[in-house]
């Protein structure tokens, strides 16, 4: 955790503002070469790859009463070893309760969901995963969400995300005193290789915003500002863009 201070006090410093309602894109020439970088990488790669996990039914959603296909239990098994950085994550938030609740969930998966590959905490105790980030606790802390930044491979973001990214993926994970570089190494490949799975899932919506939008980089800018104020809480009648 020594890092922390570090990493606040670059996103403090470098952090671009804009008027309410409005996207700070300094960055935008950068950001759409590497937008069109990631949407090359879709186009020739991830959604061939996506069609073909959904073409044999590996990246199913959970029905009840069947068994998870493989590409959810891949993401159920990635999801699982997330779930001690997220408890971090809500104590630092001051919220004790969602940090409780992803506690058990992490309990009864890892024995129960053998080792996270079921989810008996969400289908049989009603503990579904309550997401969080230390992009949150940044922004709990008061920390401005900064300028829109578009990464490679990682797609939208803002530098206090990118702040925030770094921090949960180098330093925050309790896990990272308990498992061996092999487990660690299993735990980054699964929630990899589960995206191919998300992808699976939601392709008609990612297709219409990345290959058939006018200005797929707009779009995309606009979609994830507005979904991330929504999962922040930063405005009180903002909507989930993602919502059916």
């Amino acid at each position: 955790m020594r890092l922390v201070p570090v990493v606040l006090a670059l996103s403090l410093a470098g952090c671009a503002t804009a008027p309410p309602g409005e996207i700070a894109d300094p960055y935008e020439p950068m950001n759409r070469r590497v937008h069109a970088f990631n949407k090359a990488l879709d186009a020739n790669l991830v959604r061939p790859a996506a069609r073909m996990v959904k073409g044999d039914g590996a990246s199913r959603p959970p029905v009840e009463g069947q068994p998870p296909g493989v590409m959810q239990m891949v993401g159920n098994f990635g999801s699982n070893l997330s779930l001690p950085g997220k408890v971090v994550n809500s104590l630092l938030q001051g919220r004790p309760e969602p940090a409780v609740k992803n506690t058990f969930r992490f309990a009864v998966n890892t024995t129960l969901g053998l080792g996270g590959l079921f989810d008996p905490a969400g289908s049989d105790f009603a503990l579904p995963e309550i997401d969080t980030d230390f992009g949150e606790t940044l922004h709990v802390w008061g920390v401005p969400s900064g300028a829109y930044l578009e990464l490679p491979l990682l797609g939208p973001s803002t530098e206090r995300d990118l702040a925030g990214k770094i921090v949960d993926f180098a330093l925050i994970d309790p896990l990272d005193n308990v498992l061996t570089d092999e487990q660690k190494l299993a735990g980054t490949a699964a929630r990899v290789v589960s995206k191919a799975g998300e992808r699976a899932q939601f392709g008609s919506t990612v297709d219409s915003v990345l290959h058939e939008s006018a200005d797929s980089y707009a779009q995309t800018r606009l979609l994830y500002t507005q979904h991330r104020r929504y999962e922040l809480k930063q405005e009180e009648d903002a909507i989930d863009p993602y919502a059916e």
